[in-house]
């Protein structure tokens, strides 16, 4: 494929998540209807004891349940319209088991005595079928059981209750102000996300779980008519583990006067304006000249690095072979880590993977398996150590319990590893991103996501971005245009030369990461500080190779 259709591809997949296909949420509700309470908890309990019950009376010596009520609201504008209001539900119960040494899964949308019954044994039926082609049995590390527990996400204001009309009106007022600075076309968003999730397993433990998530979002496009050129700019919010206080504007700050910065909350309104001044310099910014460079990237940018160079690579499926789907395997094979020094990075590279940080997309206090969440590192002082595993893979790497990453992305899917919170530790000693950028001689400083590569080892990459920034002898020097910087994973963590502190630490994270067949999304937070990386390869992206 051509770079430029590559780009205009991804451009049109971005695109498209403005409006998703709301057949894959479950079945349209009135809004009124997601403030409803779901089943009681005691209900939940009774049945969850049926299909654990009926599991062990058909030969399962280990089974759990999840009973999900699953809650989504879309709303989206163009301009100075109403593009769709939207709110989901999806109501249903998924029954893992082991028989005879193996896995057997099975769910369905009959939340009733005996159609939890018929789910669990059809589930042992399948895991008895299973053992027929199966190598080895199953080994779980243990877990105990926690009794009767609940956890809920600490949010300030439920999205959900806020009126529909609130909502449309901030985002019509903010496109109202893109439109007033010149942008030709403008479309923004507001997605929540509600998850009611209540375990149950033959190891004692009854899980009542209520996770929130929110992710306001745009993108604004000007055209010059003259030259016919024309630049979009996306919005710098992060999809966050928050309630509607995440739109509740705080204090932010500039880098180098110039670019804005947002932490625990997010200004829509400035965003806003600050897009549509940018992408009218973006049109008339200067096109990069390939060649080395220091990069300063800012966390906006850094989340998708950190992603898919370690993120997916340090997935323990990937790494033995078991999931290549979406983001194929992995270069960090047990060899590496078996070798205790291999340097995946330079020594002030810390990665670290948690299920606990507030505000975080991956914040839960306990996973689809009933496993209480945690924090450990993958990366130490730039040295591998560490994977993600989950209640089968632990006793492959010698863990004598899960790490609690496993999750499934609605009752009718089977649960499996998926990624943590990975994030890249700020640096220890006090440093500013304005300290930092005095330190570059030729430099570029960039801000937000862009479109990306990486090959099937997450090994080799090409990423993109929102905003370029030239650095000369220590200062902002103007906008660039066209830039995408080449690496290889392991050269380029090595060079990672300078983190800001902790006061600079922020999160970025999506809400679609892709994985399984079939196919499951899971909704994932990486924070890092900005972070410099030396001599790095840039290339423009608008000249032909």
């Amino acid at each position: 494929m051509k770079r430029k259709d590559f780009l205009q591809l991804s451009g049109m997949s971005l695109g498209a998540f403005m409006l998703p296909d709301l057949s894959a949420f479950g079945k349209i509700i009135d809004p009124s209807a997601a403030l409803v309470d779901g089943m009681d908890v005691k209900l939940k309990k009774q049945l969850a004891d049926i299909a654990l019950n009926a599991a062990k009376a058909k030969g399962a010596t280990y089974a759990d349940v999840r009973i999900g009520r699953y809650l989504n609201q879309f709303v989206t504008t163009r301009e100075n319209k109403v593009q769709g209001v939207a709110n989901t539900e999806s109501f249903g119960v998924g029954i893992r088991v082991i028989a005879n040494g193996s896995w057997g899964f099975a769910a369905s949308n009959e939340v009733t005595k005996e159609g939890i019954a018929r789910t669990a044994e059809k589930a042992v039926a399948v895991a008895k079928a299973n053992a027929k082609i199966i190598s080895e049995p199953v080994q779980l590390a243990p877990q105990k059981g926690y009794g009767e527990v609940n956890w809920k996400t600490p949010i300030e204001k439920n999205t959900f209750e806020v009126p529909i009309k609130d909502k449309i009106d901030l985002l019509l007022a903010a496109n109202a102000v893109a439109m007033q600075g010149g942008a030709n076309f403008v479309n923004s968003m507001i997605m929540a996300v509600n998850e009611q999730k209540y375990f149950a397993s033959t190891d004692g433990s009854y899980i009542d779980q209520d996770i929130h998530r929110l992710y306001p979002s745009f993108n604004v496009t000007k055209i010059d008519r003259a030259s016919g050129k024309f630049q979009t700019r996306r919005s710098l919010s992060s999809p966050v583990g928050m309630g509607y206080e995440y739109l509740t504007p705080l204090d932010s700050e500039k880098v180098g006067g110039i670019v804005t910065r947002y932490k625990n909350r997010y200004d829509l309104m400035e965003d806003m304006r600050n897009a549509t001044a940018d992408v009218t310099q973006k049109i008339t910014a200067k096109s990069v000249e390939p060649g080395k460079y220091d990069l300063i990237l800012d966390p906006s940018h850094l989340w998708l690095t950190i992603h898919e160079s370690v993120a997916h690579p340090t997935e323990l499926d990937r790494v033995l072979g078991y999931e290549a789907n979406y983001a194929g395997t992995s270069f960090l094979t047990l060899d590496k880590w078996k070798s205790k020094n291999f340097q995946f990075g330079s020594k002030l590279v810390n990665i670290h993977a948690d299920k606990l940080q507030k505000g975080s997309l991956g914040a839960v206090g306990y996973d689809d398996e009933g496993v209480k969440c945690k924090e450990w590192d993958l990366i130490k002082d730039g040295v591998l150590v560490n994977y993600q595993a989950i209640r089968d893979q632990a006793h492959i790497i010698g863990l004598k319990e899960s790490q609690g990453c496993c999750y499934a992305q609605s009752w009718a899917d089977v649960q499996f590893q998926r990624m943590p919170n990975v994030s890249l530790m700020p640096g220890k000693t006090p440093l500013s991103v304005d300290d930092m950028i005095k330190d570059v001689k030729k430099g570029i400083y960039i801000v937000g996501d862009g479109s990306f590569s990486i090959d099937q080892q997450r090994y080799n990459f090409q990423f993109g971005g929102q905003l370029f920034y030239e650095i000369k002898d220590g200062k902002i020097a103007g906008m660039l245009n066209d830039v995408a910087y080449q690496a290889n994973t392991q050269e380029f963590w090595n060079s990672c030369a300078a983190i800001a502190d902790e006061r600079d630490y922020r999160l970025g994270g999506a809400f679609n990461d892709g994985k399984g067949q079939p196919g499951q999304s899971n909704a994932v937070s990486h924070g890092s500080a900005t972070t410099r990386f030396n001599g790095v390869n840039v290339i423009n992206t608008a000249r032909k190779i």
